[in-house]
């Protein structure tokens, strides 16, 4: 009988451990916000039935202690009458969060700042434009969910698409 060493082969065929994601969150906060009724100010009257639309913008930035990184959500939410074009309200708000992240590789940081965290801060800050707006004389709005992994891709995808536009244009 031969000796066999069951656990060579064992050894060989075990696939490289991934690095443990840990994700915390240090701090949520208002970096700023304006809520402007426009209604209120200029006595606007008449039938307004509102038109609201919401601009969402991202920016995350790196901090000065080890893996913390702050990622804010740019709203710019414009309720205008439908049929004179007329705002009635501007809110505008930065929401910011403070994150803890280890274990991500280097090339998944700027999606994982971008789609991940967002996700995270998200209800809270549709709390605080629910508030705001009720607060302000109005039907509170409730922001619909926001798929931040589109956002990501139709931005990258309107970088390229900049980006290739550059290069096509004649230079003088």
């Amino acid at each position: 009988m031969a000796d066999t060493n069951e656990n060579n082969g064992a050894a060989a065929a075990a696939p490289a451990e991934t690095p443990k994601v840990t994700q915390r969150v240090i701090a949520q906060y208002v970096r700023d916000m304006s809520f402007e009724n426009v209604l209120a100010q200029k006595g606007l009257q008449g039938d307004l039935q509102p038109e609201v639309q919401v601009q969402v913008n991202l920016d995350a930035r790196k901090r000065g202690a080890d893996n913390q990184y702050e990622v804010i959500t740019k709203l710019k939410i414009t309720s205008k009458a439908k049929g004179s074009g007329e705002t009635i309200f501007l809110f505008e708000i930065e929401y910011a969060g403070v994150f803890q992240i280890e274990g991500v590789p280097e090339e998944q940081m700027h999606p994982y700042l971008l789609i991940e965290c967002p996700r995270i801060t998200f209800p809270f800050l549709r709390r605080i434009v629910s508030d705001v707006t009720r607060d302000g004389g109005f039907v509170p709005i409730n922001l619909e969910t926001i798929d931040f992994l589109t956002l990501y891709r139709n931005e990258l995808a309107r970088r390229v698409q900049a980006q290739q536009a550059g290069e096509a244009a004649p230079s003088a």
